[in-house]
Protein backbone atom coordinates (compact mmCIF):
# COMPACT_ATOMS: atom_id res chain seq x y z
CA UNK A 1 0.00 0.00 0.00
CA UNK A 2 1.36 3.38 -1.02
CA UNK A 3 2.38 5.69 1.82
CA UNK A 4 0.62 9.07 1.93
CA UNK A 5 2.69 12.19 1.38
CA UNK A 6 1.46 13.83 4.60
CA UNK A 7 0.33 12.63 8.02
CA UNK A 8 -1.77 15.29 9.75
CA UNK A 9 -1.86 14.70 13.51
CA UNK A 10 -4.74 16.34 15.37
CA UNK A 11 -4.81 16.02 19.18
CA UNK A 12 -8.31 16.68 20.52
CA UNK A 13 -9.38 17.54 24.04
CA UNK A 14 -12.77 19.16 24.63
CA UNK A 15 -12.76 21.43 21.60
CA UNK A 16 -16.29 20.74 20.35
CA UNK A 17 -16.85 24.41 19.55
CA UNK A 18 -13.97 24.55 17.05
CA UNK A 19 -13.45 20.95 15.96
CA UNK A 20 -15.74 20.89 12.92
CA UNK A 21 -13.99 23.93 11.46
CA UNK A 22 -10.63 22.25 11.98
CA UNK A 23 -11.59 18.92 10.42
CA UNK A 24 -13.49 20.54 7.56
CA UNK A 25 -10.35 22.51 6.69
CA UNK A 26 -8.51 19.20 6.24
CA UNK A 27 -11.28 17.66 4.14
CA UNK A 28 -11.23 20.75 1.93
CA UNK A 29 -7.56 20.45 1.03
CA UNK A 30 -6.90 20.75 -2.69
CA UNK A 31 -4.05 18.21 -2.36
CA UNK A 32 -5.51 14.84 -1.41
CA UNK A 33 -2.51 12.60 -0.73
CA UNK A 34 -2.69 12.63 3.05
CA UNK A 35 -3.85 10.71 6.10
CA UNK A 36 -5.37 12.18 9.24
CA UNK A 37 -4.70 10.81 12.71
CA UNK A 38 -7.02 12.20 15.36
CA UNK A 39 -5.89 11.51 18.91
CA UNK A 40 -8.89 11.91 21.19
CA UNK A 41 -7.22 12.68 24.51
CA UNK A 42 -10.09 11.67 26.81
CA UNK A 43 -12.54 14.35 25.71
CA UNK A 44 -15.65 14.64 27.90
CA UNK A 45 -17.64 17.00 25.68
CA UNK A 46 -19.19 16.28 22.26
CA UNK A 47 -15.84 16.04 20.47
CA UNK A 48 -16.12 12.26 20.08
CA UNK A 49 -19.48 12.61 18.33
CA UNK A 50 -18.06 15.19 15.93
CA UNK A 51 -15.00 13.04 15.19
CA UNK A 52 -17.21 10.05 14.33
CA UNK A 53 -18.64 11.94 11.35
CA UNK A 54 -15.25 12.01 9.56
CA UNK A 55 -13.46 9.16 7.75
CA UNK A 56 -10.21 9.69 9.63
CA UNK A 57 -8.08 7.35 11.74
CA UNK A 58 -8.89 7.82 15.45
CA UNK A 59 -6.85 6.96 18.52
CA UNK A 60 -8.82 7.09 21.76
CA UNK A 61 -6.81 7.45 24.96
CA UNK A 62 -7.25 8.54 28.54
CA UNK A 63 -6.44 12.18 29.10
CA UNK A 64 -2.63 12.43 29.14
CA UNK A 65 -1.98 15.83 27.63
CA UNK A 66 -0.89 17.31 24.33
CA UNK A 67 2.61 15.83 24.31
CA UNK A 68 1.48 12.23 24.70
CA UNK A 69 -1.30 12.76 22.15
CA UNK A 70 1.19 14.07 19.59
CA UNK A 71 3.71 11.32 20.35
CA UNK A 72 1.06 8.63 19.91
CA UNK A 73 -0.05 10.26 16.68
CA UNK A 74 3.50 10.08 15.35
CA UNK A 75 3.71 6.38 16.24
CA UNK A 76 0.66 5.70 14.06
CA UNK A 77 1.75 7.91 11.17
CA UNK A 78 2.93 6.50 7.85
CA UNK A 79 3.28 9.63 5.71
CA UNK A 80 6.49 11.11 4.36
CA UNK A 81 5.93 14.34 6.30
CA UNK A 82 4.35 15.05 9.67
CA UNK A 83 2.08 18.05 10.23
CA UNK A 84 0.74 18.93 13.68
CA UNK A 85 -2.62 20.70 13.73
CA UNK A 86 -4.21 21.85 16.97
CA UNK A 87 -7.94 21.15 17.04
CA UNK A 88 -9.00 24.74 17.70
CA UNK A 89 -6.97 25.94 14.70
CA UNK A 90 -7.47 25.27 11.00
CA UNK A 91 -5.57 25.32 7.71
CA UNK A 92 -6.11 27.06 4.37
CA UNK A 93 -7.21 24.84 1.49
CA UNK A 94 -3.95 24.98 -0.49
CA UNK A 95 -1.52 24.41 2.38
CA UNK A 96 -0.63 20.82 1.46
CA UNK A 97 -0.40 21.70 -2.22
CA UNK A 98 2.02 24.56 -1.50
CA UNK A 99 4.14 22.42 0.81
CA UNK A 100 4.28 19.67 -1.82
CA UNK A 101 5.65 22.16 -4.35
CA UNK A 102 8.65 22.71 -2.08
CA UNK A 103 9.68 19.06 -1.66
CA UNK A 104 11.81 18.61 -4.78
CA UNK A 105 15.05 19.02 -2.79
CA UNK A 106 13.91 16.44 -0.20
CA UNK A 107 13.96 18.79 2.83
CA UNK A 108 13.90 17.64 6.42
CA UNK A 109 11.77 20.64 7.30
CA UNK A 110 9.37 22.99 5.52
CA UNK A 111 8.18 26.13 7.23
CA UNK A 112 4.97 27.89 6.20
CA UNK A 113 3.37 31.14 7.29
CA UNK A 114 0.87 31.86 10.04
CA UNK A 115 -2.31 33.88 10.37
CA UNK A 116 -3.56 34.77 13.86
CA UNK A 117 -7.35 34.63 13.99
CA UNK A 118 -9.37 36.63 16.55
CA UNK A 119 -13.05 36.93 17.41
CA UNK A 120 -12.96 40.59 18.35
CA UNK A 121 -10.41 42.17 15.99
CA UNK A 122 -8.89 41.81 12.55
CA UNK A 123 -6.77 38.79 11.73
CA UNK A 124 -3.01 39.23 11.54
CA UNK A 125 -0.83 37.65 8.85
CA UNK A 126 2.82 36.94 9.64
CA UNK A 127 4.63 36.91 6.34
CA UNK A 128 8.35 36.21 6.03
CA UNK A 129 10.95 36.22 3.29
CA UNK A 130 10.97 32.65 1.90
CA UNK A 131 14.15 30.63 1.50
CA UNK A 132 15.19 27.15 0.41
CA UNK A 133 18.05 24.71 0.72
CA UNK A 134 19.45 26.11 3.97
CA UNK A 135 21.09 23.91 6.54
CA UNK A 136 19.67 23.90 10.06
CA UNK A 137 22.14 26.40 11.50
CA UNK A 138 21.54 28.96 8.76
CA UNK A 139 17.78 28.34 8.82
CA UNK A 140 17.76 28.90 12.58
CA UNK A 141 19.38 32.31 12.13
CA UNK A 142 16.71 33.28 9.59
CA UNK A 143 13.68 31.86 11.40
CA UNK A 144 14.52 33.45 14.75
CA UNK A 145 14.11 36.88 13.18
CA UNK A 146 10.39 36.24 12.93
CA UNK A 147 7.36 35.95 15.19
CA UNK A 148 6.77 32.20 15.55
CA UNK A 149 9.83 30.01 15.97
CA UNK A 150 9.30 26.91 18.11
CA UNK A 151 5.63 26.24 17.32
CA UNK A 152 5.35 22.67 16.03
CA UNK A 153 2.34 23.54 13.87
CA UNK A 154 4.44 25.93 11.73
CA UNK A 155 6.37 23.10 10.04
CA UNK A 156 6.08 19.98 7.95
CA UNK A 157 8.72 17.57 9.25
CA UNK A 158 10.14 14.63 7.35
CA UNK A 159 9.02 11.59 9.32
CA UNK A 160 12.17 9.58 8.53
CA UNK A 161 14.32 12.39 9.96
CA UNK A 162 12.05 12.79 13.00
CA UNK A 163 12.22 9.10 13.85
CA UNK A 164 15.95 8.80 13.17
CA UNK A 165 16.68 11.59 15.65
CA UNK A 166 14.27 10.02 18.17
CA UNK A 167 12.44 13.29 18.67
CA UNK A 168 9.46 13.42 21.02
CA UNK A 169 7.50 15.95 23.04
CA UNK A 170 8.14 15.86 26.77
CA UNK A 171 5.20 14.49 28.73
CA UNK A 172 3.39 16.49 31.39
CA UNK A 173 4.92 19.88 30.67
CA UNK A 174 3.89 23.26 29.38
CA UNK A 175 5.76 24.78 26.45
CA UNK A 176 6.53 21.36 25.02
CA UNK A 177 7.17 22.94 21.61
CA UNK A 178 9.99 25.04 23.04
CA UNK A 179 11.49 21.87 24.51
CA UNK A 180 11.77 20.21 21.10
CA UNK A 181 11.42 22.33 17.97
CA UNK A 182 14.65 24.35 18.26
CA UNK A 183 16.49 21.01 18.03
CA UNK A 184 14.37 19.89 15.08
CA UNK A 185 15.24 23.09 13.22
CA UNK A 186 18.97 23.18 13.88
CA UNK A 187 19.52 19.44 13.30
CA UNK A 188 17.82 19.55 9.89
CA UNK A 189 20.16 19.11 6.94
CA UNK A 190 17.87 20.90 4.45
CA UNK A 191 15.23 23.50 5.36
CA UNK A 192 12.81 25.37 3.10
CA UNK A 193 10.46 28.19 4.03
CA UNK A 194 7.51 29.01 1.78
CA UNK A 195 5.59 32.28 1.74
CA UNK A 196 2.11 30.72 1.73
CA UNK A 197 0.04 31.81 4.74
CA UNK A 198 -1.53 28.45 5.42
CA UNK A 199 -1.97 27.93 9.17
CA UNK A 200 -4.74 29.78 11.04
CA UNK A 201 -3.83 30.12 14.70
CA UNK A 202 -7.03 30.82 16.63
CA UNK A 203 -6.73 32.95 19.75
CA UNK A 204 -9.40 31.88 22.21
CA UNK A 205 -9.87 32.93 25.79
CA UNK A 206 -9.36 30.21 28.38
CA UNK A 207 -6.77 28.31 26.34
CA UNK A 208 -3.61 26.92 27.96
CA UNK A 209 -1.55 29.91 26.91
CA UNK A 210 -4.12 32.45 28.12
CA UNK A 211 -4.74 30.96 31.56
CA UNK A 212 -4.25 33.55 34.32
CA UNK A 213 -3.78 31.12 37.26
CA UNK A 214 -0.50 32.18 38.90
CA UNK A 215 0.17 28.64 40.14
CA UNK A 216 0.19 27.53 36.53
CA UNK A 217 2.40 30.47 35.63
CA UNK A 218 5.02 29.24 38.07
CA UNK A 219 4.85 25.72 36.64
CA UNK A 220 5.18 27.11 33.12
CA UNK A 221 8.35 28.96 34.08
CA UNK A 222 9.76 25.89 35.81
CA UNK A 223 8.98 23.72 32.79
CA UNK A 224 10.51 26.33 30.50
CA UNK A 225 13.72 26.29 32.52
CA UNK A 226 13.87 22.48 32.38
CA UNK A 227 13.36 22.61 28.61
CA UNK A 228 16.24 25.09 28.43
CA UNK A 229 18.48 22.68 30.34
CA UNK A 230 17.51 19.81 28.03
CA UNK A 231 18.09 21.85 24.87
CA UNK A 232 21.49 22.96 26.18
CA UNK A 233 22.49 19.38 26.94
CA UNK A 234 21.38 18.12 23.54
CA UNK A 235 23.00 20.88 21.46
CA UNK A 236 26.27 20.30 23.32
CA UNK A 237 26.25 16.71 22.04
CA UNK A 238 26.52 18.01 18.47
CA UNK A 239 29.32 19.71 16.54
CA UNK A 240 26.95 22.35 15.19
CA UNK A 241 27.54 26.08 15.58
CA UNK A 242 25.31 26.75 18.58
CA UNK A 243 25.81 30.52 18.89
CA UNK A 244 22.39 31.62 17.67
CA UNK A 245 20.70 28.59 19.21
CA UNK A 246 21.97 29.35 22.71
CA UNK A 247 21.23 33.04 22.36
CA UNK A 248 17.65 32.31 21.31
CA UNK A 249 16.82 29.81 24.06
CA UNK A 250 18.53 31.99 26.68
CA UNK A 251 16.70 35.12 25.59
CA UNK A 252 13.43 33.16 25.60
CA UNK A 253 14.05 31.95 29.16
CA UNK A 254 14.97 35.43 30.40
CA UNK A 255 11.77 36.82 28.92
CA UNK A 256 9.77 33.97 30.47
CA UNK A 257 10.82 34.72 34.05
CA UNK A 258 9.35 38.23 33.75
CA UNK A 259 5.93 36.56 34.17
CA UNK A 260 6.82 35.81 37.79
CA UNK A 261 6.01 38.09 40.71
CA UNK A 262 7.99 39.52 43.61
CA UNK A 263 10.19 37.00 45.38
CA UNK A 264 9.69 34.36 42.69
CA UNK A 265 10.99 36.73 40.02
CA UNK A 266 14.02 37.79 42.09
CA UNK A 267 14.94 34.18 42.85
CA UNK A 268 14.63 33.20 39.19
CA UNK A 269 16.75 36.16 38.12
CA UNK A 270 19.45 35.22 40.63
CA UNK A 271 19.38 31.62 39.40
CA UNK A 272 19.77 32.65 35.76
CA UNK A 273 22.72 34.88 36.63
CA UNK A 274 24.32 32.09 38.65
CA UNK A 275 23.81 29.69 35.73
CA UNK A 276 25.40 32.26 33.36
CA UNK A 277 22.36 32.28 31.07
CA UNK A 278 23.01 35.93 30.21
CA UNK A 279 26.47 35.03 28.93
CA UNK A 280 24.84 33.18 26.01
CA UNK A 281 23.22 36.29 24.54
CA UNK A 282 24.72 37.50 21.28
CA UNK A 283 27.05 40.47 21.75
CA UNK A 284 28.35 40.90 18.19
CA UNK A 285 27.27 44.55 17.85
CA UNK A 286 27.17 47.66 19.99
CA UNK A 287 23.37 47.54 20.05
CA UNK A 288 23.33 44.00 21.34
CA UNK A 289 25.97 44.78 23.96
CA UNK A 290 23.84 47.66 25.25
CA UNK A 291 20.73 45.48 25.22
CA UNK A 292 22.50 42.71 27.14
CA UNK A 293 23.63 45.14 29.80
CA UNK A 294 20.10 46.49 30.24
CA UNK A 295 18.55 43.02 30.26
CA UNK A 296 21.00 41.78 32.87
CA UNK A 297 20.21 44.76 35.12
CA UNK A 298 16.46 44.23 34.86
CA UNK A 299 14.79 41.94 32.33
CA UNK A 300 11.36 43.07 33.49
CA UNK A 301 12.05 46.76 32.90
CA UNK A 302 13.73 46.10 29.57
CA UNK A 303 10.99 43.95 28.09
CA UNK A 304 8.23 46.24 29.32
CA UNK A 305 10.02 49.20 27.74
CA UNK A 306 10.91 47.57 24.44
Amino acid sequence: MKKPKFSIIVPVYNTEKYLKRCLDSIKSQSFKDYEVIIVNDGSTDKSSSIISKYPFKVINQENQGLSVARNNGVKSASGDYLIFLDSDDYIEKDLLKEIDKSLSNNPDLVRYQIKEVFDDKDNVNYEEIPFENKDGVEAFKLITKYHFVENAWAYAIKREFYLKEKFSFKKGTYHEDFGLMPLVIIKSKVVNSINYVGYCYYQRSGSIMNDSDYGKTKKKVKDFYNHYLYLTKEINKTKLDKTYFMSFISNSLILKITELKGKDYKEALTKLKKDKVFDNLLSDSLGRKIKNTLVKISPRLYYRRF
